[in-house]
């Protein structure tokens, strides 16, 4: 027995199926050809999902042109809708994202400082911050990201965002005016909280205690300073701008508070702001000739000015 099982173990192994001729060759055939069908196969698989991105591609702009259909037609809760089926279906598309930051900025309300009002706010900036990390020169996006701000009262980076807008575009008129306004509305605003001090609806403070003159001069300096400064180079840039001259009569009006003390300070404020008034009442009325002249006679320039 035990002959016989060494006589087992030692068979020639040719006998076995592996090693018949013809079998190894056609194993072989096999492989290369389940070799050769691999690049067939993912050449398939990339034309299709190409051609599924392709669609995917025609379906996201179809959504955008929707988009832009709602929100000219005031409906921007639809708009939102369209732009964001765009943006998901071609996360690429660079106006995808754009659209909705601006039609999300539609439904924030200006002046609304409600928990749902701050959060649709954000929510379009943290939008319109998504279009400028891929280009932070996208001015569009830095003035709606400002406006937002200024729409919640926040001053302190609406100011910052306006002024990152000059920073790309330093001719841009309506940043330079919006850096003067909440400067002159930061400054009014501290006037009013000290005591004795009241507004006579028409920014004009009718009382200003000597109490108080240390304090405005330290609060509202640095803002008047700096309102004066872009209110004048919003009227660089845009000479006809009735807007800033009115405001520069306003901020005259808070510096003669800082010169408090110096009669002869206040009345070159007082006589510089009833100077800037005059000159946005009869620029105003120049503007609105123009405008009444009909289309074939009101031409603007690159900045907005009217010829």
């Amino acid at each position: 027995m035990a002959g016989s099982v060494t006589s087992h173990r030692f068979q020639p192994r040719g006998d076995t199926r592996r090693d018949k001729p013809g079998d190894d060759s056609k194993e072989k055939d096999k492989n290369m050809n389940r070799i050769a069908r691999l690049p067939v196969l993912t050449a398939v698989l990339v034309a299709m999902m190409v051609s599924l991105t392709g669609c995917d591609r025609l379906k996201a702009r179809d959504q955008l042109n929707k988009g832009v259909e709602a929100f000219k037609a005031g409906k921007y809760e639809e708009a939102i809708t369209h732009f964001q089926s765009a943006e998901r279906l071609d996360p690429k598309l660079p106006t995808a994202k754009a659209f909705l930051a601006t039609a999300l900025a539609q439904n924030v309300v200006p002046g609304l400082t409600t928990p749902d009002n701050l959060k649709t706010a954000q929510q379009a900036i943290d939008t319109f911050q998504e279009v400028l990390a891929a280009d932070p020169t996208d001015v569009n996006s830095l003035k709606g990201v400002a406006s937002l701000y200024f729409n919640i009262k926040k001053w302190d980076e609406a100011k910052d965002w306006q002024k990152k807008v000059l920073a790309v575009d330093p001719k841009d008129p309506e940043a330079a005016y919006t850096v003067g306004v909440i400067d002159w509305t930061e400054a009014h605003e501290n006037l009013l909280k000290m005591t004795g001090n009241n507004d006579d609806g028409a920014g004009n403070v009718k009382l200003m205690t000597k109490n108080n003159c240390a304090e405005i001069q330290k609060e509202n300096s640095p803002l008047v300073e700096e309102g004066l400064k872009y209110l004048n180079l919003a009227i660089e840039n845009r000479p006809s701008y009735d807007e800033a001259m009115a405001y520069l009569n306003l901020t005259y009006r808070r510096k003669a508070d800082v010169d408090c003390g110096n009669a002869t300070a206040v009345k070159a404020d007082v006589d510089a702001a009833v100077d800037w008034n005059h000159k946005a009442m009869g620029t105003r009325k120049e503007n609105e000739a123009k405008k009444n002249a009909g289309p074939g006679g009101i031409t603007m320039d690159a900045n907005g000015n009217m010829k």
